[in-house]
């Protein structure tokens, strides 16, 4: 479909901004007669940059392939815009609107002990109680203590604190708020106000004026600027909030409830479902699920896994070695390697951010009397078995803590792809699994746009479109009884922080 299709004869497209850790994309997507269907204008690598001792995104670059983007659409005049992104890390912006510093990536080392710190002020029941969410060293509120610790100064000139998808649109706008879904990351949101948790945040010396205000899903957030729009067809193209928060967007395209648990499956695996209210209970903290925001008033009950950034960061350490493997030439290698040889806990603290993982791995597997992988496709096995066995030790708490039985699972994002890891978490849940769309975070942005333009009356019916226009594949579990056997072992090599 070519993007000069002439704006008279078809409704106006949507286009999604969809940043991943890796990678970022702008997705222009048509809605007609009840199918939608999308094209990628533009991609462009997210790498960043390290610099002072400490690890940063680079959005000032981030920002520039949007305006590049934008500059590509020519003629095209669209129905609405919107920006989904990682969750945690986050902008200041000072007085006169600038950015007064490059964001910290989440995997900078400066929350290293700072979780455990904040306990002597605040217990961990009491944080749970007041915002519902997961315990992880990399969330928002540690983040912000390392801050105050390391560059008061700075956290005093802000006047604005925004996340990573917000200063997008703000960048778009020039207006500073917070979507709900992307902001309940931060651990600093009541989930069931949907306000800020501006007590938590005064009972440990953070300033708690200095969140930008909270907007639901599906608002309105302003018009392009004009400095951005130009003489173009953009001029007064709405900016619409969709579920900013990546993994929001990717369970907004889909129906993940009564019976159905969603894998949102990429540089992180989050495993849950979706319900009408949080569960914030002893069971809940005890097994350390999250409560984050959904679309329209829901909850996604779910849990952080460590996801394809073993992968990830496997071939990385290839790559330094001058071994070249793209990612179907890995899974071939793993599909040859014999099952169970090895298993690692992919949530141990050692594998969040080690200089190169195949030592973190050979590390494990020593410390856990286990022989050491050699081949490539060995260390590709021990990562797979072991997210699948993950995933089913997940999913058995996620039906303790919601008191649902879980019947199928369905697996959504880039790693769907992935036919053999589908087929190992069939196997490994005795469940059945549904793979894709692939491109479900772009899809679930889009579609909340249309929801927020009136072109569909309720999530239901968004969410039916986007199931017959992109169809799923099904994986049926097989031989049950050696996962069963070994399922016991893993267990006892899971324990860390995130257990």
């Amino acid at each position: 479909m070519s993007l000069l299709m002439p704006k008279s004869l078809h409704a106006k497209p949507y286009l999604a901004f969809d940043f991943g850790a890796e990678s970022g994309r702008a997705v222009l997507a048509h809605l007609q007669k009840g199918i939608l269907t999308t094209e990628e204008v533009h991609r462009f690598p997210n790498e960043p940059v390290s610099y002072g001792g400490a690890l940063h995104w680079d959005v000032p670059r981030l920002w520039f392939e949007v305006r590049k983007a934008l500059a590509r659409l020519g003629e095209v005049e669209l129905a609405g815009i919107g920006v989904d992104a990682w969750g945690v890390d986050y902008a200041l912006l000072g007085e006169g609107g600038e950015l007064l510093q490059n964001p910290y990536h989440y995997r900078d080392r400066r929350t290293d002990g700072v979780m455990e710190e904040v306990f002597t002020k605040v217990s961990k029941q009491e944080i749970y109680q007041a915002t519902g969410i997961q315990f992880m060293p990399i969330n928002t509120l540690y983040q912000l203590v390392a801050a105050r610790r390391q560059t008061p100064k700075l956290l005093e000139a802000a006047k604005h604190l925004i996340t990573i998808p917000d200063l997008f649109n703000y960048w778009l706008t020039g207006n500073a708020v917070c979507e709900f879904t992307n902001a309940t990351t931060t651990q600093m949101v009541d989930p069931v106000k949907r306000t800020w948790a501006t007590g938590l945040l005064q009972r440990l010396d953070l300033p708690a004026h200095l969140p930008a205000p909270i907007v639901e899903p599906g608002s309105i957030i302003g018009t392009l600027l004009p400095d951005i729009a130009g003489h173009t067809f953009l001029a007064g193209t709405p900016v619409i909030a969709p579920a900013c928060h990546d993994t929001g967007s990717a369970v907004a395209a889909i129906s993940a409830r009564d019976g159905t648990a969603f894998l949102s499956s990429g540089t992180w695996s989050l495993i849950g479902t979706e319900l009408d209210s949080p569960v914030i209970t002893s069971d809940a903290l005890r097994l350390n699920f999250t409560n984050e925001g959904g679309v329209n008033g829901t909850t996604r009950l779910l849990k952080n896994v460590m996801g394809l950034w073993m992968l990830q960061a496997c071939r990385q350490s290839w790559t330094a070695q001058g071994h070249s493997y793209d990612y179907r030439e890995l899974i071939e290698l793993a599909s040859r390697e014999p099952s169970f040889r090895q298993l690692v806990d992919p949530d141990d603290e050692s594998f969040l951010r080690p200089p190169d993982m195949l030592v973190a791995i050979d590390k494990f597997c020593t410390r856990t009397h286990q022989p050491v992988p050699h081949e490539p496709g060995a260390y590709v096995r021990v990562v797979l078995e072991s997210l699948a066995f993950k995933y089913r030790l997940v999913l058995w708490n996620l039906e303790q803590v919601s008191g649902r039985r879980i019947e199928r699972i369905r697996i959504i994002g880039g790693g769907s792809k992935n036919r053999l890891l589908n087929q190992l978490t069939a196997n490994a849940t005795g469940r059945t699994v549904l793979a894709g769309p692939a491109e479900a975070t772009a899809l679930g942005n889009i579609a909340m746009q249309i929801l927020a333009t009136g072109r569909a009356s309720s999530l239901q019916e968004v969410r039916a479109i986007v199931e017959r226009s992109f169809p799923t594949e099904a994986f049926e579990p097989l031989e049950t009884d050696k996962w069963d056997q070994d399922a016991e072992r893993f267990e006892q090599y899971c324990g860390s922080i995130y257990a």
